[in-house]
């Protein structure tokens, strides 16, 4: 893809796990990283601890890349590990910032995996480096190495809760160090998911902990989900078993709505809401809203499938597939001239020719950001012989940037803040376009009205309303 097709839709943030008390740690860590795989393509990492030592390897690609040789995971023994799937929002895509991010200190190691985004880390890193702290890489996480080092207090859990006060945004983390073992925290808000998992024992064993960005990778190792972390919270988990800390008090949650939108996959359950049924749901509530005469429900693969199940199911309109997604497609594919880069859409998405021609489609999608994506798809079906096009979008119309881990355009670049709904549907090349409203949405998720549940969801790319302070934006940083 180009690069601007990469910002294109929204873009995952990072995905984060961690096993405790295992053996082959690291081998369970590169399964779970492997569920998660939706939450970034662009490198992984892993960091394991024998007892004695740490160990680590991380590298550019996919999880099946980095880790599918049995000889990079012979490299990677004991009972704890931690791992990472990165997606950049900071620092671009460099193996110097691929993570978990590890360093010596004087009580030992320490390896640091992170979701999300500081909305301080400019302004942390300024005065960091004036007190003769040298960053070694672009991300913002290291910002977390460095606060955990300059820390006057003593026991490394004291100087991660001194360094997380320091902190502003929306983050899930997973420390590994020798004697502490696991320490997982969101954010005080809540914004980024941390699911708790147990490994049964076997044979007599204890079992293990497991934590994981979503519980979909718990199924994976066979793992039980326990509870979601809550916003705030610090679990450390040890051979003295699991505790949990409050250092925030209790702030609330805003969970980031988009998650049941797109970026969660399907199979999770995150904050007790099966992330499928939630999806069906929004469906059905924008077909009552946005209703027209249709032959087809086709839905935009794959985040778009069970939204346009629960739309066909509400309007009675049949649902079909399409169009039919290409998985195996690299996202570092060389598009040498202009002519290959205009086709470069039907390399992911191919239409279903039989199921479109002479037919009127409504078609159901996740977002629009720049507007190209959907135009070139829209292309696609018309050229399959659709009679009508109707795009039908679920989620609130995109018109403001997100600082808090996904990886949007400046909103000068969002179609929905430049555009009323008439050009963006001109622009598109569709019949009609719709939304599902603020209401519905939260309908869905199982609320009255978005009045009812604003406190609950961060939706700050849809309304503008940031939760959480953009401390590096208010005095002009860049991180």
């Amino acid at each position: 893809m180009t690069a601007s097709d990469t910002l294109n839709r929204p873009y995952e943030e990072c995905g984060v796990f961690g096993v405790w008390g295992v053996p082959d740690a690291s081998a369970l860590t590169a399964l779970g990283l492997h569920a998660l795989q939706h939450r970034g393509q662009e490198a992984a990492g892993i960091v394991s601890f024998d007892g004695e030592r740490f160990h680590q390897h991380k590298g550019l690609g996919l999880v099946g890349d980095v880790f599918g040789d049995s000889r990079v995971m012979a490299t990677l023994p004991g009972s704890v590990a931690i791992g990472h799937n990165r997606y950049a929002t900071t620092g671009g895509t460099h193996v110097r910032n691929v993570q978990p991010l590890y360093a010596d200190y004087e009580f030992g190691g320490l390896a640091v995996a992170h979701n999300g985004n500081l909305t301080n880390s400019a302004t942390l890193k300024q005065a960091l480096v004036k007190r003769g702290c040298i960053f070694h890489s672009l991300t913002d996480t290291e910002v977390f190495i460095h606060l955990i080092a300059i820390s006057l207090y003593s026991t490394v859990l004291d100087r991660f809760i001194d360094a997380v006060k320091q902190v502003k945004g929306a983050y899930s983390l997973i420390t590994l160090t020798p004697d502490d073992g696991l320490i997982g925290m969101r954010d005080p808000l809540g914004v980024r998911p941390l699911v708790l998992g147990r490994i049964p024992g076997h044979e007599g064993g204890n079992g293990g902990w497991v934590l994981s960005s979503e519980t979909c990778a718990l199924d994976i190792i066979g793992a039980d989900y326990v509870r979601d972390i809550e916003p705030g919270e610090i679990v450390v988990i040890n051979s003295d078993g699991l505790r949990s800390l409050r250092p925030f008090g209790d702030q609330g949650g805003r969970f980031c709505v988009f998650e049941y939108i797109y970026f969660a996959r399907p199979d999770s359950v995150l904050e007790g809401q099966p992330v499928y049924e939630a999806r069906k749901r929004i469906g059905a509530e924008l077909a009552r809203e946005t209703a027209v005469e249709a032959d087809v429900v086709v839905p935009v693969p794959d985040s778009g499938v069970p939204s346009a199940i629960g739309y066909a199911a509400e309007s009675g309109i049949p649902f079909e597939l399409g169009i039919i997604r290409n998985h195996y497609v690299g996202r570092t594919f060389i598009e040498p001239t202009d002519q290959i880069r205009n086709l470069g859409v039907k390399m992911k998405h191919s239409a279903n020719r039989p199921v479109l021609a002479g037919r009127r489609v409504i078609l159901v999608d996740d977002s629009i950001v720049r507007g190209t994506t959907s135009r070139k798809i829209v292309d696609m079906v018309r050229a399959a012989g659709a009679t009508e096009v109707h795009m039908r979008i679920t989620s609130p119309p995109t018109r403001h940037a997100c600082f808090y881990g996904i990886d949007t355009p400046e909103e000068s670049k969002l179609m929905a803040a430049t555009h009323t709904m008439e050009e963006m549907a001109a622009a598109i090349g569709v019949d009609s376009l719709a939304f599902i409203s603020f209401d519905g949405l939260y309908r869905a998720l199982g609320h009255e009205s978005r009045a009812e549940g604003a406190g609950r969801y961060c939706d700050a790319c849809f309304t503008g309303d940031y939760p959480i302070q953009l401390v590096d934006k208010e005095g002009n940083l860049v991180s």
